[in-house]
């Protein structure tokens, strides 16, 4: 007894999770198939898989196929466009667009967990009101509390002494399976932030068996469950035995769309038995474990990897003649060096301040990005606005070029003209001047490193690196102790309103990692976030991009032309504008996969 005891806690010290066996379907006879396995890799390792905590793509990837938020975006409609997921219908929305009310589908239940002490827990609307108010929890410090709060009617009760139960008059279950939201004013956004992971539903149960440890017992009502999980190595997601979850789709004219929605039309989700995914952090590494046939699919071809697989734009015949399949993805995403406004070398809002960031940003080689690094997979980035987001003005351009000349000039005009020994600019005070900037331990940090400073030395700025994983640097980025980052956005919905909000002075700590906070910005952010799409926004939109060139926080620098590619066995595949896997619609041929493997190389 005292041996069984101890294992949960040896096994969380290691970081290896067990959970407990989820309720199986019946068990089919022993010449049933083989299990239907997807084979995939996160680039990143995850944090705590807990909806309201994790910002990071690699966990957010897992979270949107844990658990459920009430709507999901149409797999297969373009232009994107919101369907039910948990509930019956789309909501219904009062006259003055302030009120949604959601139906939600009865027998959704949670997969099994101790908390729940035995019993089958069905899903209901109080949990919906519950998982939204942990958005709130000054402890959790939630990266998307920025959807709901001050925006909830009410919702200022939970901000003065937060407390769980306090009741909030626009967030209300009137019975088991209705849900009542109503807003202080109309949010043109609101329902995608309805379908993001962060809104996905918990049971307070779970929450509350695990204090502070949210994040280790992920227990939703998704289409899968985690079956396995060793932190920053390998999680093994199983099909939900609960999941009630059917395909609906609307395919449009594209003929790719129409097959998949004619295979999976009215099928039971997911589609697979289980997923296994490794942490493949290493551009290489991940490379030839897709040419080895070790991952199912290979979305955004590393920069540094493209000429292993491609060759004059296309698809290597070699790889071509083994089935595979190549397609290029406008991503909605934005790569963009933040620079932090609260940085005693950088910082501030200064002439002379505004005057070196301003410089770094002219001295940004953007064709060479492109040409050398990205392999011409990529466009440059005007605005913070990718193509195909709502808001997004093909005409503009950036009054900020890559001009080194231009940058020199400035920086001798604004106190910067002294150089010391080795011919690097000093501060205008006479002291030496050392740039920072974060990078990530990868090829291709390191070779995002040397194109920085090949830009920045050529204007006389030293800069030094500090290499560390994602995570901790975007962990050190909300505290205010990174001064320089190349990063990047993926749409969480696809509105100009998800960019701007990166650079809004009250997510500073948050998304906001320049910690930029102008109040002209500000107000026009505000005004903006108010308005439909249209020309008013737009014009709102053109004065806010000038404000960001004008005191540089940001220097954008890509939007990413993807690069995908695909093993021959995967069926269903078609890559989402904003969603960040699409595991729960994909299907394999078992059999396909083992001829491929053994006729190999």
């Amino acid at each position: 007894m005292k041996l069984r005891s101890a294992l949960p806690a040896l096994l969380f010290a290691s970081g290896v999770f067990a959970f407990p066996a989820a309720a199986q379907a019946p068990t089919a006879p022993s010449s049933a198939a083989p299990d239907k396995v997807l084979r995939m890799f996160l680039s990143t390792s995850e944090t705590g898989l807990d909806p309201a905590a994790a910002s990071d793509i690699a966990t957010l990837s897992l979270l949107e196929n844990i658990f459920d938020p009430l709507l999901r975006y149409d797999y297969l409609a373009r232009p994107v466009k919101l369907r039910p997921n948990t509930t019956t219908q789309m909501p219904e929305v009062s006259p003055d667009g302030r009120t949604y009310t959601f139906h939600l589908r009865p027998g959704i239940h949670f997969t099994d967990d101790p908390a729940f002490k035995g019993n089958k827990r069905e899903m209901t609307a109080q949990d919906y009101v519950y998982s939204i108010k942990r958005l709130y929890d000054p402890t959790l410090k939630s990266p998307w509390s920025y959807m709901f709060d001050g925006k909830i009617e009410g919702d200022e009760a939970l901000k003065k002494n937060f407390d769980i139960d306090t009741p909030v008059s626009g967030l209300q279950a009137p019975d088991r399976h209705t849900l009542r939201i109503r807003l202080k004013e109309p949010d043109n956004n609101f329902l995608f932030y309805m379908a993001t992971p962060a809104s996905g539903v918990v049971a307070r149960e779970v929450i509350e068996a695990y204090p502070g440890q949210a994040g280790n017992h992920p227990i939703g009502t998704g289409p899968f469950l985690v079956k396995e999980w060793k932190r920053s190595d390998r999680i093994v997601l199983q099909a939900n035995p609960y999941s009630t979850a059917v395909f609906h789709a609307t395919p449009g004219a594209d003929p790719e769309a129409q097959a998949i929605a004619k295979s999976l039309e009215g099928k039971r989700l997911p589609r697979v038995d289980r997923v296994e995914v490794k942490i493949a952090e290493e551009f290489q590494g991940r490379m030839l474990g897709f040419l080895n046939g070790e991952y199912d699919y290979l979305e955004q071809v590393p920069e540094s990897m493209t000429d292993m697989v491609i060759r004059d734009g296309a698809l290597k015949p070699e790889l071509q003649a083994r089935g595979m399949q190549l397609s290029r993805f406008p991503v909605l995403q934005t790569y963009y060096m933040w620079m932090n406004m609260n940085d005693p070398v950088l910082g501030g809002y200064t002439k002379d301040r505004i005057a070196l960031r301003r410089a770094i940003s002219l001295a940004y080689n953007s064709a060479e990005d492109i040409a050398l690094l990205k392999k011409g997979f990529a466009i440059k980035a005007e605005s913070p606005l990718p193509p195909n987001v709502l808001g997004y003005d093909p005409d503009y351009r950036s009054p900020v070029p890559y001009d080194p000349a231009l940058a020199n000039a400035l920086l001798d005009r604004h106190g910067y003209g002294k150089r010391d020994a080795e011919g690097f600019r000093t501060a205008p005070d006479g002291k030496p001047l050392t740039l920072a900037m974060h990078s990530e331990a990868t090829v291709g940090g390191r070779l995002r490193d040397e194109l920085w400073r090949k830009c920045l030395n050529a204007i006389g700025l030293r800069v030094v690196f500090k290499s560390d994983k994602k995570t901790e640097i975007i962990k050190a980025s909300r505290l205010g102790k990174v001064t320089m980052f190349e990063s990047n956005w993926i749409a969480d919905f696809p509105d100009g309103d998800n960019f701007y909000q990166l650079l809004y002075g009250p997510n500073a700590g948050r998304a906001n990692y320049a910690r930029f906070n102008l109040p002209a910005y500000n107000e026009r952010y505000e005004q903006a976030r108010a308005l439909a799409d249209g020309p008013a926004r737009q014009k709102l939109y053109f004065e806010m991009n000038q404000l960001i060139h004008a005191y540089n926080p940001w220097v954008p620098l890509t939007h990413v032309l993807s690069a995908d590619i695909r093993q021959p066995w995967l069926k269903n595949y078609k890559r989402h504008p904003v969603e960040f896997t699409n595991w729960r619609y994909l299907d394999v041929d078992v059999a396909q996969r083992a001829r491929s493997s053994r006729q190999r190389p």
